[in-house]
């Protein structure tokens, strides 16, 4: 049996070798290489980058949140303010059992459900070392409950903090407005440097309008963290600048008398100074408290809010659409005037009633017998509607269109508030546009006497009343006089002027009517003209709620009250050198001059007596 042997080629083996060894140095050449190359970008060329990023997650930038600025009335009184409010916090990671912590708190201080799923959305986003708010608010009676029982809560306890306070509540709910907290839409819109670590934003009125102002410019603390982000100490800090004070035109003890005025009416009374365009009431009736829309409204209270057939959320004032009825008729009749459609001597016969020719249908006058001759003095003062459809008729809807949007009707008045709406001036293009109709003469009957598709809000026609007593030199309403700041103060909002070229005489003419309205025997505002030493100019108005047929009578004691017809009055005092303008309607209130004019005149009253007593 044979048998082979292997033998060695150690030659080969050696070169093989050689080459592994050669194969490894280059490996750790090319390693240490990238490692050389990557020590050399991370200490030279990307050293600030890295020694930034190193320096976040040691440092936190923790924002400090300017105090609000406080808004007061013209005479100093405060009518939004920060108070200190005391909350009930919980931090998770010192309380062993949480869920029994805040069943036993639930239970001491009657807690709502809905506050307790709040907190616990609060609480999963935030860090469990974070002190999480459970019951913001706290009132006294609170207070002193929990503080008996402190010691058993360990990681539970009360802090201060600033909350907004409306001191005057429901009396200036609409113009002051309120904040609330920010929502996830708002959150998307606002500048995220400015508003880290705020929770509130203004939502309506002045509050929202000036939220740049009385925000203020918030500051930011650097704070030195450990790796699970706790704080160590504050290596520096940047003050905040607190938030503007705004002084307003807005006279509280003369918003309280148009308020309580109202009385039992629902309804808006805007007061104007005519020299500055300073609005100096701006009352919306039924009103609502703001405060807790502040803190977080229930859900019932907010929906009792809502269904209420009063509609307290509504801003009647800015927003509310009524038709402007015989308040009216002081500015067609100076259209009539300035257009020599006819004159203030010239008289026409108000038999009761008025037809187009051809036209069996008669437009009524409010009184059945009608008013006999009237001119233009006698038409104003004793409210003749047959005169104004004449007149009306003569015009054209083309040329009371024209004159009329001079003073602002159809046209928001500019007040520095968000929301306002614009009314409605009817012209032929806009109902073809929106009605897809003729205009047709009926409608410029109506148009005449301030029924129809015309819109007015109480707002608007208070600044044309303004702009009238001002003979054409135009008033635009505003709120904010000045803002005072940290390191300023400067003026409210820049003020549009302008003038509507107008004949004196034309307008010494309407004034003249205006203040019959109120001082003659057959005015149909009368009952205020009393026991006064100076004159008022007014005009009463009546807007109807719906449509009364060809032969029905009109009964308010037979229709249900909100069916009634709304009362209007206009208004400026002193007649021969106007301060304020005064524009009042009260719904379903049904007369003009029993009923908005008292209130109209409680308000012109106050104001020029207190004027009086601050003169030297």
């Amino acid at each position: 049996m044979s048998r082979f042997y292997s033998v060695k080629d150690n030659t080969v083996e050696n070169r093989l070798f050689l080459n592994r060894i050669i194969a490894a140095f280059m490996v750790i050449i090319l390693l240490t290489s990238a490692l050389v190359v990557r020590l050399i970008y991370l200490q030279i060329v990307g050293h600030e980058h890295y020694a930034s990023m190193a320096k976040s997650n040691s440092v936190k930038i923790v924002p400090l949140v300017p105090t609000r600025g406080i808004i007061y009335d013209r005479q100093g009184k405060v009518l939004a303010e920060n108070t200190p409010s005391y909350s009930l916090e919980l931090i998770p990671e010192q309380i062993s059992n949480i869920d029994d912590t805040l069943q036993k708190l639930q239970k001491l201080l009657a807690i709502p459900d809905e506050k307790i799923e709040l907190y616990q959305k609060q609480r999963k986003r935030q860090k469990r070392f974070t002190s999480t708010p459970l019951l913001l608010n706290m009132n006294d009676e609170e207070l002193a409950k929990f503080a008996v029982v402190r010691p058993y809560f360990p990681g539970v306890d009360i802090h201060t903090q600033l909350v907004r306070h409306y001191p005057y509540a429901d009396l200036a709910a609409h113009v002051i407005g309120y904040v609330g907290r920010i929502n996830e839409a708002e959150l998307k819109e606002l500048p995220v440097s400015e508003y880290r670590g705020n929770t509130h934003i203004g939502k309506l009125g002045i509050e929202s309008s000036y939220e740049k102002e009385l925000h203020g410019k918030t500051g930011y603390a650097e704070i030195e963290t450990n790796v699970q982000a706790r704080s160590l100490h504050t290596l520096s800090e940047t003050d905040p600048d607190p938030g503007a004070n705004l002084y307003l035109t807005l006279d509280i003890d003369l918003q309280k008398t148009a308020y309580d005025a109202l009385e039992n009416y629902n309804g808006a009374a805007v007061a104007i100074d005519i020299k500055t365009g300073g609005v100096l009431t701006f009352v919306s009736r039924p009103g609502f408290d703001p405060n807790p829309f502040v803190v977080g409204i229930s859900n019932e209270a907010y929906q009792a809010l809502q269904m209420s057939d009063n509609q307290p959320l509504y801003n009647r004032a800015l927003r509310g659409l009524y038709p402007p009825g015989s308040t009216i008729k002081p500015f067609i009749a100076l259209a009539g005037l300035e257009y020599d459609a006819i004159s203030a001597p010239q008289k026409l016969f108000c038999p009761g009633y008025y037809q187009l020719p051809g036209v069996s249908h008669k437009y009524r006058d409010w009184r059945k017998g009608g008013h006999g001759s009237v001119n233009l003095n006698e038409a104003i003062t004793q409210s003749c509607d047959v005169y104004f459809y004449r007149l009306a008729a003569t015009l054209g809807i083309d040329r009371i269109h024209e004159f009329l949007q001079k003073f602002g009707f159809g046209e928001k008045t500019g007040i520095d508030l968000v929301g306002e709406k614009p009314g409605l001036l009817p012209s032929r293009e806009w109902k073809n546009e929106q009605k897809n109709r003729a205009w047709y003469p009926g409608e410029t009957l109506i148009t005449g006497i301030g029924q129809g598709y015309h819109q007015v809000t109480p707002l608007q026609l208070a600044t044309a009343t303004a702009t009238l007593a001002n003979k054409g030199n135009i008033v635009t309403p505003f709120l904010v006089d000045k803002i005072v700041g940290a390191h300023d103060t400067k003026p409210g909002p820049e003020i549009h002027k302008g003038v509507i070229p107008l004949t004196l005489k034309n307008i010494g003419d309407i004034i003249a009517a205006m203040v019959n309205v109120v001082h003659s025997d057959r005015g149909t505002a009368k009952s205020i003209g009393r026991n006064i030493n100076y004159q008022i100019a007014g005009k009463t108005g009546t807007a109807q709620v719906f449509n009364i047929k060809q032969n029905a009578k009109y009964n308010e004691n037979d229709i249900d009250f909100k069916l009634r017809d709304h009362a209007l009055f206009i208004a400026f005092a002193p007649a021969d050198d106007p301060e304020i303008a005064v524009a009042v309607i009260a719904e379903n209130g049904g007369h003009g001059g029993s009923v908005a004019a008292p209130i109209a005149a409680k308000v012109i009253k106050q104001f020029l007596k207190d004027r009086q007593k601050a003169q030297p």
